[in-house]
């Protein structure tokens, strides 16, 4: 089993910044991949960004250039650092990981609003 816990998250007016945090805890060695998937306001869960324990990332298009992950293998922690904010961008953010076994697990959720 692996928990994960989230902070960050809030509301921004657009053009602004906010950073995501992730920890993780239990069997962590079990762990290659972890991330962030949003889901806006009526539509389907998407990916923002996946970094591996090796520190490969995966951006999706909209996230390239505005927004970075990053990983602490040590502490087991993932961020997202989320800049020029868009109106867009507003949705529930759910960090994820993924294991060698085949199970994915979710973070609790938080939201982002990017509203002025």
């Amino acid at each position: 089993q692996v928990q994960l816990v989230e902070s960050g998250g809030g509301l921004v007016q657009p053009g602004g910044s906010l950073r995501l945090s992730c920890g993780a805890s239990g069997n962590i060695a079990i762990v290659y991949d972890m991330g962030y998937i949003r889901q806006a306001p009526g539509k389907q869960h998407e990916l923002v960004a996946s970094i591996a324990r090796g520190g490969g990332t995966t951006y999706a298009d909209y996230a390239k250039g505005r927004f970075t992950i990053s990983r602490d293998n040590v502490r087991d922690t993932v961020s997202l650092q989320m800049n020029n904010l868009e109106p867009d961008d507003t949705g529930t953010y759910y960090c994820q990981a993924h294991t060698v076994t085949g199970n994915v697990y979710w973070g609790q959720g938080t939201q982002v609003t990017v509203s002025s």
